[in-house]
């Protein structure tokens, strides 16, 4: 198997407590992995930190928010010619350690899109709040209707993706609340989409902005932008499967 170009896009917004052991632990799981750190116009020294640990930087001029930052972190991996991503949010939830899970089907040319799944294994330790857990539940299989493909965990932002995966998030990734509709965008696209397994941690610092009443305003905007999602039609990606 020949050596592929692989890039780290990590968003990060006022996550200057968490970003600097988040790009040392992916340093360290491959040391010639290129970090790329969206900063989503950060009030402290998110980016500061970040270069300081030896990440590439792109500064957004203004706040654009978590689906405007990753698509930023996708157009660039396609303008510098990656052929594989890995996305991890820059609070440090998702564990480098678990790279290689999401890694290997992409790599062995088995999946387009690889998805970090907390539910794939139903013994597995995480246990959202209960409003989280019926947005969940409920989007999952809403997904899986749609995009005709059972998926588990569709609000996992924990991916690895091909150069077909790339350009397709580069083109077209939405940009409000953006990882559920997101999957049902690679599966209406033809593109190769499994979950593996793996484990994630507690935010290390800050705080979620998901409150119980937003969880509910969430789960509403969310169902209704998967059902206009699933009227559009998207274009069939080289590299997709047929």
């Amino acid at each position: 198997m020949t050596a592929q170009r692989l890039v780290a896009i990590v968003p990060a917004w006022n996550e200057s407590g968490a970003i600097g052991t988040v790009v040392d632990e992916i340093k360290e799981f491959d040391s010639a992995i290129d970090v790329v750190v969206i900063d989503d116009c950060s009030s402290d020294d998110t980016a500061e930190v970040a270069e300081s640990h030896g990440a590439t930087v792109l500064r957004l001029p203004f706040n654009v928010g978590i689906g405007g930052a990753v698509q930023t972190g996708f157009r660039y991996a396609v303008e510098h010619g990656y052929e594989v991503a890995v996305r991890l949010d820059g609070d440090g939830q998702h564990a480098a350690s678990e790279i290689p899970k999401i890694l290997e089907p992409v790599r062995a040319g088995a999946a387009d899109l690889v998805i970090g799944s907390r539910f794939v294994d139903p013994g597995g330790v995480y246990r959202p709040p209960f409003a989280r857990r019926v947005g969940i539940g409920l989007f999952a299989r809403l997904v899986s209707i749609l995009g005709g493909q059972r998926v588990t965990d569709t609000t996992s932002g924990f991916i690895a993706l091909d150069r077909a995966g790339i350009e397709l998030f580069a083109a077209e990734f939405p940009h409000d609340y953006p990882e559920v509709e997101a999957t049902l965008v690679a599966l209406r696209s033809g593109l190769r989409v499994t979950q593996v397994q793996v484990d994630m941690r507690e935010r290390t610092t800050g705080s979620s902005s998901i409150t119980f009443i937003r969880s509910l305003y969430y789960i509403v905007k969310v169902m209704l932008a998967l059902l206009v999602a699933s009227l559009r039609r998207y274009p069939r990606l080289e590299g997709a499967r047929q």
